[in-house]
């Protein structure tokens, strides 16, 4: 019961500090979707309020801001539409800095120029550990001991001014929609500094749960970099889109380990030893303690597709279901196919089979990398998707869809909503997993392959837009998981 109590109280005083919605954000309106491109940061939940308003529906409260970085491409008939959280604030009880990220693709396919959306979203950063009755070694499975790492934006000193804790004050910055001379390359991306995350227990096995009350962990990393390269090549009838990832180095974790009273015990790890209350109890390090513990990581992706009056289905390389299913995919892809077989969309896992590690203990400037096989694996859909804890704010946060699905008669608009916004339903659920880890920078780029009918007449964007609202819904449906969870 104690320690209940402290950490529903260190819960709502993190959340508890004074808000400042951060940037002016910009108004998003229907015909910017008919242009080549564009990129803009809105408050989604300002754009929500002004459609409850126009058409009497319930809202979200006044004091809900949420700014997010849009870019927008419309090139040779495929329309990219990315998506990046830069924070949440929930009137003055939380201001938070989260990192997701969403990409929506619409587009008409090669060979039987049918409406397709792909979608495909980052939804979280998950440290496990490898049992001795672990499934799968150096990929996290329901027999691994397993931490969800979500991020938030606070200054702890201003809570527990005398406890001599890090300064954490996450942030975060975009990249600016770049294109090339021809127009057929375009760069942009985020970044997410200082941030904070919390490391909690959780379990994904018939009795899914995750352990709120009592986190494992909190930790600081420089970093989290999310860049992308969109290429499009209308001669071969294909697009990619490179997701260049870094995972900063982990500069300060604190564990805690028991509790007196109501207060906690804990160890204090960085790059210097272990301390405890302000006072060194060890010379072991954080990445000695994370190496010598064999604890690793991995980031959590799911990737959904619609198509007018077709069904649509994922197999791996070898023809394996993927949906709902555990496959080892590392030096392969996933494909996604219409019923009939044509392939519409790849992930593709083997053009990057490894990733860069810096050594920080061995190299401080983290110039010198080492090379890693990444492990990738699909995984049971259920074993997140049954969680109720970790998941629930997800359909919770689907009473506010009437708000943009008012006028969505169209079939693909139909399925779309049905299925865009539930993960549930996705298509496949990956899990990428970085065993050699120790608290380094990680760097990695899986890529994604469109297979598209290329077109000379821009799309209009009109009916994309709504779409891409939708996506914008769910896209902060992930987000409240974690933020509504806290206050």
């Amino acid at each position: 019961m104690k320690c209940k109590v402290f950490f529903g109280c260190f819960l709502i005083l993190l959340m508890s500090l004074s808000l400042v919605v951060p940037v002016s954000a910009e108004e998003l309106l229907k015909k910017d979707f008919q242009n080549e491109s564009f990129e803009k940061t809105i408050d989604y939940f300002e754009y929500a309020r002004a459609w409850a308003l126009l058409h009497g529906l319930p809202k979200p409260p006044d004091d809900w801001h949420s700014n997010v970085y849009v870019t927008y491409v419309n090139k040779t008939g495929l329309q990219m539409l990315y998506t990046g959280l830069c924070n949440i604030s929930l009137a003055d009880q939380a201001f938070l800095t989260i990192p997701m990220q969403s990409i929506l693709l619409r587009y008409k396919t090669e060979q039987s120029n049918i409406d397709t959306l792909v979608a495909s979203s980052f939804l979280m950063i998950m440290g496990f550990n490898d049992t001795e009755n672990s499934i799968y070694d150096n990929s996290p499975d329901r027999n691994d001991t397993l931490w969800a790492s979500f991020s938030f934006g606070v200054n702890l000193e201003e809570i527990f001014p005398n406890l001599n804790l890090p300064s954490f004050s996450s942030k975060s910055e975009t990249y600016p929609l770049t294109p090339s001379s021809d127009g057929l390359t375009w760069e942009w991306g985020m970044k997410y500094t200082n941030l904070t995350a919390l490391w909690i227990t959780t379990h994904i096995t018939q009795e899914n749960e995750t352990v709120v009350n009592r986190p494992w962990g909190l930790a600081t990393y420089d970093e989290l970099t999310f860049k992308y390269t969109l290429n499009i090549d209308p001669v071969t009838h294909k697009a990619t889109i490179s997701q260049d990832f870094c995972i900063g180095r982990m500069r300060d974790l604190w564990v805690f380990g028991g509790w007196f009273l109501i207060w906690p015990i804990y160890n204090h790890y960085n790059s210097t030893g272990c301390y405890r209350y302000g006072e060194k109890v060890s010379d072991e390090t954080i990445y000695t303690f994370l190496g010598t513990n064999n604890i690793k990581m991995s980031i959590v992706e799911f990737q959904t597709s619609v198509m007018l009056d077709r069904t649509t289905y994922c197999t791996s390389a070898t023809g394996k279901n993927v949906t709902d299913n555990e496959v080892f995919v590392s030096d392969s892809s996933i494909s996604t196919y219409a019923e009939d077989g044509e392939l519409i969309f790849n992930t593709n896992f083997g053009i990057k089979e490894n990733y860069n590690l810096y050594n920080y203990t061995r190299n401080p400037e983290e110039i010198v990398s080492e090379e890693y096989v990444a492990i990738a694996r699909t995984s049971n859909l259920t074993d997140f998707t049954h969680n109720q804890d970790l998941l629930k704010y997800h359909r919770n946060f689907a009473k506010y869809l009437p708000l943009i699905l008012i006028h969505m008669y169209p079939n693909l608009y139909q399925k779309a909503k049905e299925t865009i916004t539930d993960i549930t339903r996705s298509d496949c659920l990956f899990l990428i997993s970085y065993p050699n880890y120790s608290g380094y920078r990680v760097e990695h780029d899986p890529v994604f392959t469109i297979y598209y009918a290329p077109s000379t007449i821009p799309a209009t964007g009109l009916g994309f837009g709504i779409l891409i609202l939708i996506a914008l819904f769910a896209f902060l449906a992930s987000a409240l998981l974690i933020v509504l969870r806290r206050v």
